[in-house]
């Protein structure tokens, strides 16, 4: 699997997207209003990411528990994911940030199975960013669903490669969560198994580039040891006594 060990770019930044619910409450506005609300806050952070040196960023818009809420939240949701693939799909093409879509898909409705399918197949004018949206996602069931798709004994690699469909696999670098909580919340296991950790008390609707560029501010302050004694000391090596395996293509998770 690869990893940007040795270098401040080309970054995978993942970010578990919290606190829309109760920056709403607060304000005495329904949950839904919360939720809305966080569009600007990733429009801001998707615009100045890749100035900062991030490759890839990872966001968890729908977690697969998040079914549980109450129909109208959801429901609320999977209009507010229609609408930022309408309305948002031309300005990342043009700004040459790819959109990919990670997760279940037959739970979703067909119309927005079909915009997230129509939105990973346009071609970004380059690809100065690649955006995975993280929807109806558990880290726990994709990893489950590469295993079953890789025979007999599966690599690190061939893992990895299943688990990001395919594309090229990149570990996390910087995992940030938002509004206070300190949990990953089933996101990104595999990838995150070395990534640093950021937690802040922001609420996600507050979140903006500055907060972005000060948590990439810690995390560049930190030595990554990756299991040895310093950075310098070479990037993990996986276990070389698994069977080759061959993996089925990989389906949308």
């Amino acid at each position: 699997m690869q990893s940007s060990i040795h270098s401040q770019d080309n970054l995978h930044v993942a970010i578990i997207m919290d606190g829309n619910g109760r920056w709403a409450t607060a304000k005495g506005l329904p949950r839904t209003s919360g939720h809305f609300a966080g569009i600007a806050a990733l429009r801001d952070v998707v615009k100045a990411a890749s100035g900062m040196g991030v490759a890839t960023l990872s966001v968890y818009a729908f977690s697969s528990d998040n079914w549980r809420r109450p129909a109208s939240e959801v429901a609320a949701l999977m209009d507010l994911f229609r609408f930022y693939l309408v309305r948002d799909l031309t300005p990342l093409v043009e700004a040459s940030i790819k959109l990919v879509a990670i997760g279940r898909r037959d739970r979703l409705s067909d119309d927005l199975a079909r915009l997230l399918a129509h939105a990973e197949a346009v071609p970004a004018r380059g690809t100065r960013l690649t955006l995975r949206l993280a929807i109806d996602y558990s880290s726990r069931d994709a990893i489950l669903g590469a295993v079953a798709a890789c025979r007999p004994r599966p690599t690190r690699e061939e893992l990895a490669l299943q688990l990001a469909g395919n594309r090229a696999p990149a570990d996390v670098d910087l995992l940030i969560r938002t509004g206070g909580e300190k949990r990953l919340s089933d996101f990104l296991l595999w990838e995150a198994a070395y990534a640093e950790l950021y937690f802040t008390d922001r609420l996600w609707p507050d979140f903006r580039a500055h907060d972005l560029a000060l948590a990439l501010g810690a995390f560049r302050a930190r030595d990554r040891r990756f299991g040895g004694l310093s950075t310098t000391a070479g990037q993990p090596t996986a276990s070389a006594d698994h069977d080759r395996a061959s993996c089925a293509p990989a389906s949308a998770r």
